[in-house]
This record gives structure tokens, C-alpha cells and sequence, in this order.
């Protein structure tokens, strides 16, 4: 009777994009679950800090920290609901307007409620969902471009806060303790206004990576007709989202009167929907849709509101920080298509 053997071990390869066995898997596996374009963006963090606190031994006190983590809190916040609408292959030129608009709104809704904070802060929420389904609408049954629909948005709704608040800053709420801790006061060291983006951006992130709506999401980004008929129900799915959209400007805006203590028809919120796009961008958003994250787009928030408040403490002109982020935008893009691997514009195939 022959004895059985067993066969000798042999080493299998380890299959592509998985990490190898041993001591060195675990930073491996750590690295892949990073993703290549949020180590770029870890890196250009950490070059920026590196520099600017050569230059400047003040610039990483926890003090400068709170005050960049401070002034970044709102265009995170449009900047996480910019990656929705990004992944799902849309596009939100107005979200600026739409924060300031509700920043006028909160004020002058508080004071005619007899200094109710809580007034103040329904009205600019209505209005804020009102202006998110109204571009969602025209995007959606009006069949116009995303892209010029909300461009539009965003003269017209800085128009209306214009107009009615005669372009003036409204209301005076720095006397009211609701107000006064969300733009002052701080959780177990950290201010009111980041706790409100973490749970924001949170919240979100759970809806894009595990529910069947985020899943739907990225379906209809990365291609629309196959979702459709898959039978998902993409109309309704953007002016969805088109709505959460106005309802996180409205919190934007909501925060941006209380950290100035009044309504702000334009300043403070003009130019948001610029770093917004671009901190979308650089955060691994694919522009056509379909791709995307929110930890990405945190980190190039992080990045940008570094990089502002560094050129700030430096003196540098305030013009360049706009030179700063259309490059960055620039960038994002032509890394995006290198990485796409598609033909150029103009240029032989």
C-alpha cells in the first residue's frame, strides 16, 4: 500500500494590489488604503506646513491651527457637498451665492423674529433647499446644463441677497448665545464650527461608501444610461441631491453670520465656490463623475486652508492666494486626464 505525501509548500506570488505577507504588510496595506492621491496630498500638507513653519515659528501654534481649522469649516463644508454632486457627474457653480444668500437670510429673519436664533436658522435652511431643488428643477426638467444652470444660480441668488439687503451686512447677532457659540465656541478643545464639519462630512461619507443611494451615486456618474436602465431613478436622484446641496450652503451660511455677526450678502462668501470646486479636484473627484471620496477632499481643504493662511501671515499679497488656487485647479485637472489616459483635445492620438 503506498503512503500518501504531501506535497511541499510552495510560495505563491502575491496577486497584484494586494499587500505582500510579513513584517512590511501592514504599512502596506496602510498605504494602499490611503490611495496615491491622497499621499500627494499628505505630502504637499506636510511641505506647506514644513515651510511656512520655518518661516514662521508662530504658524503651527495650536492657536494658528484652530484659527486655519476656523476658516477652512465653511469651504469644507461646501467642498464635501460639491463631491456629491461631482460624483454623480453634476456640477455646482452656485453653492457661493447660495451661502451667502442664506447668511442675509439667517440675520434679518432673526431679527424680525424678535432676536430668535432659531427662526433665523429655519429661514435660511428653507431657503436654501428652495434654491437647491429650483437648480436641480431647471438642471433636471429644464434639460439645461449643469454648468450654466448653476452659473446663473450664481448671479442670481448673489443678486437676491443683494437686493434684499440693499448690499448691506444685516442684523447684529454676536449678542446672542446660540450664534456666539457656533461661531466662538468650542468641544473639548476643538471649535463648534469643525465639529460641525466632521459630523457633516461624517454623515456623508457613510451615505457614499455604504448605502445603496451612494452606491446609486457613482452608478449614474460613471455611466448614466447604465444606471438608467438598471432602474434607478436619476431625475430624482439629482434634484436630491441639488437640494442637499442648498441645505449645507444654508449651514454654511448659517455659520459664516455667526463667526461675523451679521448677514453677508457677498462678503466672506464670494469666491467659495471657487475653492470648493478645486478642493473637489485635488481631492481625486473625477470632473466627468463617477469617482471620488470625502477624506480626499478634507485633505486638499486642509491643504488650501494652509496654504492661504500661511501666504497671509507672510504678508504676501491676497491676490496671489487666487493665483494659488486657479493653479491648483489646473493641476488637479491635467492630472486627472494624464491619469485617464484620454486623447488631448487638438492633439494626435
Amino acid at each position: 500500500m503506498t503512503s500518501a505525501t504531501t506535497p511541499p509548500a510552495v510560495d505563491r506570488p502575491t496577486p497584484p494590489g494586494r499587500p505582500a505577507r510579513g513584517s512590511g504588510g501592514r504599512p502596506l496595506a496602510v498605504l494602499a488604503a490611503l490611495g496615491g492621491q491622497n499621499l500627494s496630498l499628505l505630502g504637499a500638507l506636510a511641505l506647506v506646513l514644513t515651510v511656512f513653519g520655518s518661516l514662521n515659528e508662530n504658524y503651527l501654534s495650536w492657536t494658528n491651527v484652530q484659527v486655519i481649522a476656523e476658516a477652512a469649516t465653511i469651504t469644507g463644508l461646501l467642498a464635501v457637498v460639491q463631491t456629491v454632486v461631482i460624483i454623480c457627474g453634476g456640477l455646482d457653480i452656485s453653492v457661493g451665492s447660495q451661502a451667502g444668500l442664506a447668511s442675509v437670510v439667517s440675520a434679518m429673519a432673526y431679527t424680525s423674529a424678535g432676536s430668535n436664533a432659531f427662526a433665523g436658522m429655519a429661514a435660511a435652511v428653507a431657503v436654501g433647499v428652495l434654491v437647491g431643488l429650483v437648480n436641480g428643477l431647471v438642471i433636471v426638467y429644464g434639460r439645461v446644463n449643469a454648468t450654466i444652470a448653476t452659473l446663473a444660480g450664481l448671479a442670481a441668488y448673489k443678486g437676491v441677497a443683494q437686493l434684499v439687503s440693499d448690499g448691506r451686512a444685516q442684523g447684529y447677532v454676536l449678542g446672542d448665545p446660540v450664534f456666539v457659540f457656533l461661531g466662538r465656541g468650542k468641544i473639548a478643545g476643538l471649535p463648534v464650527m469643525v465639529w460641525i464639519l466632521i459630523v457633516v462630512a461624517l454623515a456623508v461619507h457613510v451615505l457614499l461608501k455604504y448605502t445603496d443611494l451612494g452606491r446609486n451615486l457613482y452608478a449614474i456618474g460613471g455611466n448614466d444610461t447604465a444606471a438608467r436602465l438598471a432602474g434607478i431613478a436619476i431625475n430624482k436622484y439629482l434634484v436630491a441631491v441639488y437640494a442637499l446641496i442648498g441645505a449645507v450652503a444654508a449651514l454654511a451660511g448659517i455659520l459664516l453670520t455667526a463667526r461675523t455677526g451679521s448677514g453677508q450678502p457677498v462678503s466672506g462668501s464670494e469666491g467659495l465656490e471657487l475653492k470648493a470646486i478645486t478642493a473637489a479636484a485635488l481631492g481625486g473627484c473625477a470632473l466627468k463623475g463617477g469617482k471620488g471620496g470625502i477624506g480626499g477632499t478634507l485633505l486638499a481643504v486642509a491643504l488650501l486652508g494652509a496654504l492661504e493662511n500661511g501666504l497671509t501671515v507672510e504678508g504676501i499679497n491676497s491676490f496671489w492666494q487666487n493665483v494659488a488656487q486657479g493653479s491648483l485647479l489646473v493641476v488637479a485637472v491635467v492630472i486627472q486626464q494624464s491619469r485617464s489616459g484620454e486623447r488631448a483635445v487638438g492633439l494626435p492620438g
